[in-house]
């Protein structure tokens, strides 16, 4: 039995043998799965020239790394630390044991964090001031649009903006000296003094339209973080301001505010950089570019004097002005024919109130930001024959009356644009208690030419008016909306 069961036990052997041997010939001749490279890296917090970088590449026994400076390695996971910042291609090469490969690449970026903020405070301190070549400054729909519904230029205009300092320093202060004198932007002071025009700096001048004291706006020092990273630049401290004093981090103030947020990028150029920083709203891009010579014989002189512009129109004193809209005939328009503007205004349209009445106009706001309808004159008109001015207004309430959108404001104003590129800095203007303003219905609105609520001056103490304006709908926004007007008459 013991024989037997050695002899039973050595077949057996035998036969596992064999198995095993005919198993393993069938499992070797099994190709193997193709291997994948594949890494992921990080900088360290503490050193941005050393990578950390992560392997998980698959179906590999053996790698081989290129980390684009001329070094190399056979870890798995390795740790490479650079000489100096720049731009670098890492290339993975990963292998199985039948030497089938895969590589893998990605180009890495290695900048000194604080090379950033130097471009920004010169390593210790840097001033910066009003690009004054070109435009400086300006507002427009976007990007692509950028300055295109206004911009601002080294002509005299504004002088006083291009002496304005802004100073980075390495200890996280922000310094604004603004030289003895500030500028009255019609958001802030309409209606004062300060409108339109430069003043002398001083808390005294700082009461903005709604008589609050904004002197904080004035020379100060405050702080500032910037995020290379983002792009962005935040200002902290009340008053603490770039661009115009207005502009915050997600709408327009009229008084300081403790901190803003803005997008900044730096560019380097020859002898000096350029900071151009944007403030976005919806449907609103501004953006001012300022400018650091290292080398001061690069920058231009500040224009100070402005070129006279435009022509004076002869003055001429209408008999009539009007337009009733039903049709653009001689008989219905009298001087006040709609020039070229934002607003599509089409006579001779169906009354929405009364389809069979007589026809009206049909004013269609675009979405511009300012959406005003202007009637342009050849003349300059002297108002020796009227004393007051009306027009009908109907508003649907099919519109989209909301925050941020249309309102049922309804403007008039009356300007000089022969001479003055920026006209609304000194116009005449009328407003209407939206208030009392009712929709689905015809309303009329008088006005005494000698009762403006804003404005320089009034049309009998100018004779430089040659535009007049009719906003319905408000403006600084970009929502289109409808409206029907008719009998547009001065009197």
């Amino acid at each position: 039995m013991k024989i037997y069961r050695f002899q039973m036990l050595k077949k057996v052997g035998l036969v596992l043998a064999a198995f095993t041997i005919i198993f393993s010939s069938c499992k070797k001749d099994e190709p193997l799965a193709d291997p994948i490279a594949s890494f992921q890296y990080a900088v360290s917090e503490t050193d941005y020239l050393e990578v950390i970088l992560t392997n998980y590449s698959q179906n590999a026994t053996s790698y081989s790394w290129n980390f684009g400076d001329g070094e190399t390695s056979t870890e798995s996971d390795p740790t490479h630390v650079y000489a100096e910042a720049g731009s670098y291609e890492i290339t993975l090469t990963a292998k199985n044991i039948d030497d089938a490969m895969a590589t893998y690449s990605e180009i890495i970026e290695l900048s000194d964090p604080n090379s950033a903020l130097k471009l920004l405070d010169g390593g210790e301190s840097k001033t910066w001031r009003l690009y004054r070549e070109g435009s400086s400054l300006g507002v427009g729909p976007d990007l692509e649009g950028a300055r295109s519904w206004w911009a601002l230029m080294n002509d005299g205009s504004r002088p006083c903006v291009y002496f304005h300092e802004f100073t980075f320093q390495r200890d996280g202060s922000f310094i604004f000296d603004d030289k003895g004198l500030f500028w009255g932007e019609t958001a802030l002071f309409a209606g004062t003094e300060q409108n339109e025009v430069a003043f002398e700096a001083i808390p005294a001048n700082m009461i903005n339209k709604d008589g609050v004291d904004v002197s904080a706006w004035l020379s100060g020092t405050h702080a500032f973080t910037y995020d290379a990273v983002a792009g962005e630049i935040t200002l902290t401290g009340t008053g603490a301001w770039m661009g115009m004093p207005q502009l915050s981090t997600v709408a327009e103030v009229s008084v300081p505010d403790a901190s803003r947020t803005f997008s900044a990028t730096i560019e380097q150029m020859e002898g000096f950089d350029l900071l151009t920083i944007t403030f976005i709203y919806d449907g609103l891009y501004w953006d001012f570019t300022y400018a650091s010579y290292s080398d001061p014989s690069l920058e231009p002189e500040v224009v100070t004097v402005t070129e006279e512009y435009g022509e004076d129109l002869d003055d001429f004193a209408p008999a009539s002005m009007f337009n009733t809209f039903i049709s653009t005939t001689e008989t219905d328009v009298s001087y006040l024919a709609p020039s070229e503007s934002a607003v599509t205004v089409t006579a001779g349209v169906d009354d929405p109130a009364d389809a069979a009445a007589e026809k009206v106009g049909q004013y269609v706001r675009g979405t511009d930001q300012f959406s005003d309808l202007k009637f342009q004159m050849d003349f300059d008109i002297q108002f020796d024959n009227f004393t007051s001015f009306s027009i009908e207004v109907y508003i649907p309430s099919s519109n989209t009356f909301e925050e941020g959108g249309l309102t049922k404001n309804i403007q008039l104003w009356i300007a000089d644009f022969s001479q003055t590129q920026e006209f609304w800095g000194s116009w005449v203007q009328y407003d209407v208690d939206p208030e009392s303003i009712p929709v689905d219905t015809w309303k009329t609105y008088t006005f005494q030419l000698e009762s403006p609520s804003a404005g320089t001056g009034t049309p009998k103490t100018r004779t430089d008016l040659d535009l007049v304006g009719l906003v319905i709908g408000g403006s600084n926004h970009v929502i289109d909306g409808t409206f029907y007007i008719r009998n547009f008459k001065f009197e």
